[in-house]
């Protein structure tokens, strides 16, 4: 069921141990009422992809993920032919057929089709049950696939030539996520709401891992917290997410370590940051400066 207020979806989202701040809330709310896409953009881990988890956990529908690449296009995307049961057919047509061949219609049906994500949510959506579609790191797709994309967004149909024209009854709901290497088209951007992920405060940190992590002591939910604010703010390649934040504190229960003491920080720093110039450079500033008490 959509919720029927901007509170009522902070507190579903809060429901699913997602900590979702008044922007984010409103903009989805708006976005599920007014049958909008919602683009989010953010640093890596900071939750965008997760909001698409959460929205298909409380709408009770299925979600429907395209993760994009380089080199994605729209059939990879749409729709791809079963050749292993078309050849079996043919051979099955030909041999009850004495010698006879088969017939371009014989094999080109639907029947024959592997549908692939969009055509999945389409085709969902045409039966009723409108899924969550979420198309994960448009960023990382060719401007081309972006472009395709405008038409599915306006009409919510495709035309395939061998079969027709399938068009969606009731729109999927669509979250869009983009990691920001590269600009999006703004053709693309003027058709969804958009919302900017931050890194979190210290204070909507400790929230998130109170809620995401049960177990965790608040002293050493709030040292993580500022121990990260304190990576982020330094000069490095890839500053760590709110997910690498839960990764860290899933370790420390792992480790039974109770609070941050440098030896332990550089102990699971790995757990942190995945580049070794980050970790040499956190290491130069010193891993005292991250312990607070």
């Amino acid at each position: 069921m959509v919720p029927e207020s901007v509170e009522a979806v902070i507190a579903a989202f809060a429901r699913t141990g997602y900590v979702a701040d008044r922007g984010l809330a409103v903009t989805t709310f708006l976005g599920l009422r007014l049958g909008r896409p919602l683009f989010l953009e953010g640093e890596a881990g900071v939750g965008k992809t997760e909001v698409a988890k959460v929205l298909a956990e409380i709408l009770e529908t299925d979600l429907i993920r395209l993760q994009c690449y380089e080199g994605l296009d729209a059939s990879q995307a749409l729709y791809e032919w079963d050749y292993a049961r078309q050849m079996l057919a043919i051979r099955l047509i030909e041999a009850r057929g004495e010698g006879g061949e088969a017939d371009v219609s014989d094999i080109m049906s639907r029947e024959y089709l592997r549908p692939r994500p969009l055509l999945q949510a389409i085709e969902a959506s045409a039966l009723g049950k409108s899924p969550v579609l979420l198309i994960d790191e448009l960023d990382r797709a060719d401007e081309e696939f972006e472009a395709y994309l405008l038409e599915l967004l306006s009409d919510f149909q495709v035309t395939l030539p061998e079969i027709g024209t399938i068009r969606a009854e009731e729109p999927p709901v669509v979250v869009i996520t983009s990691n920001r290497t590269r600009e999006i088209h703004d053709a693309l951007k003027r058709r969804c709401l958009y919302h900017w992920l931050d890194y979190p405060s210290v204070e909507r940190e400790v929230e998130i891992l109170r809620a995401r992590m049960p177990g965790v002591d608040e002293a050493l939910a709030r040292q993580l917290a500022m121990a990260m604010s304190d990576l982020r703010a330094l000069d490095l390649f890839k500053p760590p997410g709110v997910a690498e934040t839960l990764d860290w504190a899933a370790a420390l229960k792992v480790l039974a370590a109770s609070h941050l003491d440098p030896t332990t920080i550089d102990e699971s720093l790995g757990t942190v940051l995945k580049y070794r110039e980050d970790i040499e450079r956190v290491r130069e500033h010193g891993l005292e400066a991250l312990v607070h008490e």
